[in-house]
């Protein structure tokens, strides 16, 4: 007899949207009558709205978490020539952004607890001609701060946070967004935080910044027609400001579903050898991804799928191996710890609205393959 199991989804955008359904419609309906498509007073709304949660002054919207890598980095000086520091195990956008300023990215690796920047690291990767920093707060869990910043004011660097994977993570206390000189942050659908499309917002207590920023994204423009920087169409539209709005309202509460379903996850998978998302005590998670790790990661994955567990790997080749950026100039080899979590990492069904039964059959599949197949210690 062939077994049955229940199927579980690794996201699901439609349940969202419907327990949100009326207050979306509204904010859609609204744009369609005032006609502002393209910026307007929902985004500016919006503008203010983001800024307050993330203890940050000023936050200018744009069209993809991608263009405010960008924008960050040209409001920041870079330039051709220049180097920025960032780590190789993060979606390519974050490596892609530097390429597009013109600069050298530098590659240093991850600490294997959290997956983000080790901080020892930077000091010996910094050279006359390194301009900033960009640490990326992976799975939604800040990098350590505290020392990233230190190193970069004394040598004078300007740290950019890539926060598109930490809409409402804290460190200390603070914000993700407000811990550097420039937070960015994605809007894509699959986000904490996310868009019906593309979306992305600079977050920013320096007032040059986000002068600079403003006008970068509409062309250069300081007023209309006249362009005082080489800028980009890098705007946000009307329909996703609105419904960032009313997303936005609900935020906090879908971070604490999350966490209530990683803290089931830690509960009943505690004793199936894996390695489980670790919560420094300095963070606070906001889940943006359950990643596990195990040695025997493919196994782990193709077993799930038979039982109909969707999953997910977020990232299975680093940056620096990726063929689009060979000539960087790295080998296997390079980054040990980036390398190695990228064989291992198996990123859970993870969202609001996934309930206690369905965490339950996911773990239940999981020790059975774990228990049955997996090499699970790393």
């Amino acid at each position: 007899m062939t077994a049955s199991y229940k199927p579980v989804a690794f996201l699901d955008l439609k349940a969202q949207y419907q327990s949100i359904k009326a207050e979306i419609d509204a904010a859609v309906a609204r744009v369609l009558e005032n006609c502002h498509f393209v910026l307007g007073e929902e985004v500016a709304a919006f503008e203010r709205e983001f800024a307050h949660y993330c203890g940050a002054t000023e936050c200018i919207a744009l069209n993809s978490g991608t263009s405010a890598l960008h924008l960050a980095l040209l409001a920041a000086g870079v330039k051709p020539g220049d180097e920025v520091i960032t780590v190789p195990f993060t979606f390519v956008a974050t490596v892609a952004a530097i390429l597009y300023a013109g600069a050298r990215p530098v590659l240093i690796d991850i600490e294997p607890r959290t997956f983000n920047m080790n901080p020892a690291a930077i000091e010996a990767a910094i050279t006359p001609h390194t301009k900033a920093i960009i640490p990326v707060h992976l799975y939604g869990q800040t990098a350590d701060m505290y020392p990233i910043v230190e190193v970069a004011r004394r040598h004078g660097l300007v740290v950019i946070e890539d926060a598109a994977q930490a809409h409402g993570a804290k460190y200390r206390g603070r914000s993700a967004g407000s811990l550097g000189d420039i937070g960015c942050f994605s809007f894509y659908p699959t986000k904490n935080l996310g868009a019906y499309g593309e979306g992305g917002a600079i977050t920013t207590s320096n007032p040059e910044y986000a002068k600079k920023i403003r006008m970068l994204r509409d062309w250069g423009q300081d007023s209309k027609y006249h362009h005082v920087l080489r800028g980009f169409n890098y705007r946000m539209e009307g329909l996703q400001g609105a419904i960032l709005r009313v997303k936005l309202r609900h935020l906090e509460r879908w971070i604490e579903a999350r966490r209530t379903v990683a803290r089931k996850y830690n509960e009943l998978l505690s004793d199936s050898g894996l390695q489980l998302p670790q919560e420094m005590p300095w963070a606070r998670h906001i889940y943006h991804q359950y990643t596990v790790r195990t040695r025997d990661r493919d196994a782990l994955q193709a077993g799930l799928q038979s039982e109909g567990i969707q999953t997910a790997i977020h990232y299975a080749v680093p940056a620096h191996l990726q063929p689009a950026y060979a000539d960087l100039g790295y080998q296997e080899g390079s980054f040990r710890e980036s390398e190695a979590a990228a064989k291992q990492v198996l990123s859970l069904p993870i969202h609001p609205e996934l309930n206690a039964d369905a965490v339950e059959t996911v773990c239940g599949a999981v020790k059975r393959v774990a228990f049955g197949r997996v090499k699970t210690l790393v």
